[in-house]
């Protein structure tokens, strides 16, 4: 690991740097190693999005995606086939940090596919077969936060899957989260798992809250409105760790936690500014607090080594200033329940639209190597 920099800083802190990158390139070139060796990135975490830039920017797939040609493989299979692959090459190369961190850190997360995120069965039966698929300790299958998904957070959980719940926007959801884990926990239990082998993290969406909240700022256009502009995301982001030192401080979770169960992080993701006008290291500086992840796209990654300040806890004791910003969204006609009730269904929708890019790369590719 890297000493008196930045993203050492950042470490020291509490918070574990995980890469929102993932590509076969990055693998077999080193530079994943190099981002684990000088950038402290501890884990990685991967989305339809991702995996189709990397399939469409990369030759790297080619002889693989011949190969699978070759042998018959139809186009899920094939996408099934190389983004498995990619996990578990990188999760081997993390495997030293999973090591050392006694399976706290070392992840890399794979998505369900998007398809299934209102399917409480599809997604139960797709996070079983990428886990076994993968075949590491260190994987962890993503599971989308919606109302079906949640008994499917459960289901996994309870089967000793470790689980990266992502797109939570809402503090309301984010609590139905946290008990979905607990239910999978104490299910578990019962079934003689060993809790401490499974991990899980829950993955509060941070930029895309001020993006739609401060368009809708603007576009009421008071001096009252315009004022609270790039500050929603990190108040929600703040609150969302309130509720979580709330609820594992609680008999229900303490009791999990005495049986060997690990506390659900709250990871940060969509931590990449997209205003201009923002400190582009804002929703990582911002976020600072004990046994967080960070999941970072390169260019804010960069940016935190590079000139980032990090000034210890950032977040317990701001509690109030962040109650205060929910507050006076209301007040100037922001509807907070809208506003995450789009940002779910959107989520879903772009990561949608990202698998299908997928399928239709890897489509022409296998068409092409026939």
């Amino acid at each position: 690991m890297s000493t008196n920099t930045p993203t050492a800083a950042l470490s020291l802190a509490g918070v574990s740097i995980w890469l929102d990158d993932l590509s076969r390139t990055r693998i077999t070139t080193g530079e994943l190693e190099r981002l684990i060796a000088e950038r402290d990135v501890v884990g990685v975490t991967t989305n339809p999005t991702i995996f189709a830039t990397a399939v469409a920017d990369g030759e790297s797939y080619r002889d693989a995606l011949h190969d699978l040609a070759a042998a018959g493989a139809d186009v899920e299979r094939a996408v099934f086939e190389i983004t498995t692959h990619d996990v578990r090459e990188a999760a081997d190369h993390l495997r030293e940090v999973y090591d050392r961190t006694n399976g706290v850190d070392g992840r890399v997360s794979i998505e369900v596919q998007p398809g299934v995120a209102h399917d409480t069965d599809g997604t139960i039966a797709e996070a079983h077969a990428l886990w076994e698929k993968v075949d590491r300790p260190n994987a962890m299958i993503k599971i989308p936060a919606t109302a079906e998904g949640l008994a499917a957070i459960t289901a996994a959980t309870a089967a000793g899957i470790s689980v990266n719940v992502t797109l939570i926007f809402s503090l309301e959801r984010y609590r139905e989260v946290i008990q979905a884990y607990l239910n999978g926990l104490e299910q578990a239990k019962a079934a003689g798992l060993d809790l401490g082998t499974i991990q899980s993290v829950a993955s509060f969406f941070v930029s895309r809250v001020d993006t739609e909240i401060d368009a809708r700022l603007a576009a009421i256009g008071t001096d009252e409105a315009l004022e609270l502009r790039g500050k929603s995301g990190i108040a929600n982001a703040r609150l969302a760790y309130e509720a979580y030192e709330q609820v594992f401080a609680g008999e229900r979770a303490t009791a999990l936690l005495d049986a060997g169960a690990n506390r659900q992080r709250p990871l940060w993701a969509s931590t990449g500014v997209k205003d201009p006008s923002l400190p582009d290291t804002q929703y990582v500086t911002e976020l600072v607090a004990p046994g967080v992840v960070n999941t970072m796209p390169e260019k804010t990654l960069e940016a935190m080594f590079d000139h980032g300040e990090v000034h210890g806890d950032t977040v317990t004791g701001s509690y109030d200033t962040a109650h205060a910003v929910i507050e006076a969204l209301a007040r100037v006609g922001v509807d907070y329940d809208d506003v995450t009730a789009v940002l779910e269904r959107e989520g879903v929708e772009k990561f949608t639209v990202s698998w299908n890019q997928l399928l239709d790369t890897v489509r022409a590719a296998l068409e092409a190597a026939r």
